[in-house]
Formats: C-alpha cells, structure tokens, sequence
C-alpha cells in the first residue's frame, strides 16, 4: 500500500466509522473535533487480534505488515482490539490464554467519554492507559496538562508515550498500580477507568474533588458487566447509575481467582451422591448480561463454568468460593425441563431459582435501574433508589 493509498484509506474510514458513531448516538458534536485530530490507527500496533461487540471473543491475527487493507478497515470498524495476551508473556501470532491489553470498542469509548461530562478546565485522572487513544482524545480537548494517565504495564505505557509524542500530546503517563491513583495530582474533577473493576478503589473517591464524576464498568465476579456513573458528594461518597453493558479486562489488581473444579468434594465423580432433580429453569434463562450481574450481586460468593456438548447442549456448573458445594443443570434445545444436580451443605441451584424468581418480580429490571453506592466503609449495589440496596445472599431451605 502506497503512503496515499493509506492516507485515501485512513480518511475513508477514520469517516466511515465517523458515521457509524454518529447513527449509534456515541459520536456527539463536542468530541468530533478531537475524534478528527486523534486517529485511532495512530493508536493501534502493527500486529491485532480483532474482537466481538461484547469483548468476550477474539479472531485471528492481522498484521500491518502482511495485510496493511484488512488492517486499516479492521481498525476503522466499531470493534475492540487485542493488543496484548497474558500481561505480555505471550509471543507469536496465535491467541494468548487471556487477553490483557486492547484498543477498546469505539462505541464504548466514545459513549463512556460523553457520560464523564468533561468541561473545560476539568482535571481528569485514567486508570488503564492501554493504547493510550482514550487518554489522547481527552488530552486534545482539555490539554495535556489537565490529563493523567496511569498504567501498570511499563512496556505499554512507554509506547502509549511514543504514540502521544507523535502526534504532539504530553498528558501525564504514570506507570503504577491503578487501584491506587495518583495522588500528586490530586484533586480530579474526572476519574474514568478503561478497565473492568468489581470493587471502586476508594483512593479513586479520595482523590475526587467534592462534585466530581466517575465513570467505570463494574461487575461482579459471576459475570455481567455495566458502565456505573457516579457522583461525589459530601462526606466522601460516591452515588451513581448503571448505564449500559460493558466487557472490559479486569484492572490487574483485581482479576478474578476461582478455585479449580477437581478441589470441590464429589465433583470429579459426578453426580457422586448429589441430589438429583429437575427444573423449569433454564440455564439460558440466565445467561444474559443482566442476569449474570443480578445473580453474582445477590450471591457474591458464587461462579460458574459451562461444560459444552453437542449440538448445543452444555452443563452450567455453580461453585461456592468456600469450596464446599455445587450445583449442575443440563441444558438441551427444546427441552422445557431440566436435569439438576446438587452436592454439599448448600442447594446452589435453588439459590439461582430464588434470585431470579426475584428478578421477575422486581420487573425484570435491565442495568438502568441498578446503581451503586460507594462509602469509605465499602459498597453498595441499589434497585431504582440508593434506599433500596439489594438484599445479598438467598437464604434457601
């Protein structure tokens, strides 16, 4: 490709995607003028594994150098990238075991920087540098010196500096833990993490001048992730809104340990002697994003793991995170009942039914009417109103 066959391609769909953004409604007028002078290609590396709108899958290698068309028209599409596996042990051009680094979905991107309500003069803190294209957009439109970065990686962030040096950007790169900010430039009028959390670090809240916003996905560690809008208020709390669905990398500090399946008492044998019935639950009935997050909120000590079969079918296993119970549903097309299997002191499937029995009596509610309460002694998941947090744990019979 010749330097104006790529220039002809990046203004096409640096356009393209331009539009694309606009249609979804992530794309506002006050963030075109810096979408236009900060290129997202200036922010990919050569080598990238595109992903699904839901984050949660990858697809092949495509690199710069062998493939420049499919590249950039990878690039200029409203998906996120993979750039790096296994906190960058991985080498070669085939998938790591987990992705840990990626150029984020621009919707989301672009979405998640209209709720943060940047205005001028506002001073913003990132965790999660990545690319460094999130940190560029808001370093074109506040200035570099109201914008700090932190990253914990050391290789990404000196190529995300690289990356913000080419095009003339200077924010604040800090290599660091994210979960601890960074205090010397305290207060933010902004904190905004490109990282997945199941806890708000409350050092984010320290450093939050009394009115700011923070804006983060959170999920908890069953699954089903949502972009949460908070405020500060007086006293050190925070108060916000679930907006919309995320899949974001876990921040590094706090990703998600689950203890092996061959650990748990009769598992490896099973059904062993687990008590044995059927459901009109189905484990599809569960699966979705919303369900995933009301269940792991209401049972935070509780995961799962999909074994699959064929044409379709699979196992859903629960596991408790003390080790000592497990459940099982056999789920299979068509079918309107299901095989449950239910070992140790707790009935784990039982405890799914009564959430999600909950679930539909509370409406069946999306992420909108979930918010998030953040204090110095901890946090707090609401249904429509900070008076009514969600109760945890279902006791079961």
């Amino acid at each position: 490709m010749t330097e104006l066959d790529a220039r002809s391609a990046k203004e096409a769909g640096q356009g393209g995607l331009a539009s694309v953004l606009r249609e979804k409604g992530a794309l506002t007028s006050d963030w075109m003028p810096a979408y236009r002078a900060v290129p997202r290609d200036a922010f990919v590396p050569e080598r990238l594994w595109p992903g699904t709108a839901g984050g949660n899958r990858q697809g092949g290698v495509i690199d710069r150098n062998t493939d420049p068309a499919r590249w950039w028209e990878t690039v200029y599409s409203d998906v996120p990238l993979t750039t790096q596996w296994d906190d960058g042990t991985h080498t070669g051009t085939a998938k790591g075991q987990s992705p840990t680094s990626s150029n984020s979905m621009p919707k989301m991107v672009f979405s998640m920087l209209d709720a943060l309500s940047v205005e001028r003069g506002n001073r913003v803190l990132e965790i999660g540098t990545g690319t460094g294209w999130n940190a560029a957009l808001l370093a074109y439109r506040l200035g570099s010196d109201h914008v700090v970065t932190v990253e914990v990686d050391s290789a990404i962030a000196e190529e995300a500096r690289r990356r913000f040096a080419a095009i003339g950007l200077t924010p604040v790169t800090v290599i660091g833990e994210g979960a601890q900010g960074h205090v010397e430039a305290a207060p933010y009028d902004r904190v905004i993490a490109t990282c997945g959390i199941s806890t708000v670090p409350y050092a984010w809240v320290e450093q939050a001048a009394e009115g700011a916003v923070i804006v983060a996905p959170w999920g908890p560690p069953y699954g089903g992730q949502a972009v949460v809008r908070l405020k500060v208020g007086e006293g050190g709390v925070a108060i916000g809104s679930f907006l919309m669905p995320s899949a974001f990398m876990r921040l590094r500090h706090q990703h998600d340990t689950f203890p092996p399946t061959n650990v748990f008492p009769g598992a490896a044998n099973w059904p062993s002697t687990a008590s044995r019935r059927t459901t009109t639950l189905s484990p599809d009935a569960m699966g979705d994003w919303h369900h995933m997050f009301t269940l792991g909120v209401r049972v935070p000590d509780m995961f799962c793991r999909v074994e699959w079969g064929e044409d379709g079918a699979y196992r859903l296993w629960l596991f408790d995170m003390g080790c000592t119970s497990w459940a099982t549903a056999d789920y299979e097309p068509g079918r309107t009942e299901f095989e449950v299997a239910e070992y140790g002191p707790r009935y784990l499937w039982s405890e799914a039914e009564a959430v999600m029995s909950w679930w539909r009596d509370q409406g069946e509610p999306r992420f909108e009417r979930y918010g998030l309460t953040v204090t110095p002694s901890g946090q707090r998941v609401w249904l429509d109103s900070p008076d009514n947090p969600m109760p945890v744990r279902v006791p079961c019979d």
